[in-house]
């Protein structure tokens, strides 16, 4: 799937399906071992929910998905993103890697995991999130991760 999270064994889909339709298999295809990219789309744009990745071109220094594993060679202009979404007020990273590199962007501390912080972005407030990974190497149990992240999105007010 050339798409976000496309990996079978990530747990984001099944997150979200788990807090908005009570079922986490809502966006899979379970047969074929993967998710339903259209069903995705159509989701996310009602939502109003945008996703970006926080680096442009990376490098993996091993055979790993690890962060540490990773060296961003150019990081995403994230502030172009958000002038084109006046609109958006909320930033939330799903890894490690993008919360040190979106926090460095703008200059603030990266939140602890689950935690939030706020920062100026030319005359708005934007609220700045740092989930639980979604991979299956975090370990953290879904139901457990799909908390955190309600927290997220009652408090943007999505659920």
């Amino acid at each position: 799937m050339n798409f976000y999270y496309p990996n079978w064994m990530n747990d984001m889909w099944r997150i979200v399906g788990s807090l908005f339709f009570g079922n986490k298999d809502y966006f899979c295809i379970t047969e074929e071992k993967r998710f339903n990219k259209d069903l995705l789309v159509d989701f996310l744009t009602e939502k109003g929910i945008a996703l970006s990745d926080t680096a442009q071109a990376v490098t993996r220094l091993k055979g790993t998905a690890a962060d540490a594993d990773l060296r961003i060679d150019q990081p995403m202009d994230i502030p172009s993103f958000l002038r084109q979404l006046p609109l958006c007020n909320t930033i939330a990273t799903t890894g490690g890697k993008a919360g040190d590199e979106l926090a460095a962007m703008f200059g603030v501390e990266t939140p602890k995991v689950g935690e939030c912080t706020t920062f100026n972005f030319e005359g708005r407030t934007i609220t700045f999130y740092r989930m639980p990974s979604s991979s299956r190497a975090y370990p953290l149990a879904l139901d457990k991760k799909a908390a955190a992240y309600k927290v997220l999105f009652d408090a943007v007010g999505l659920l």
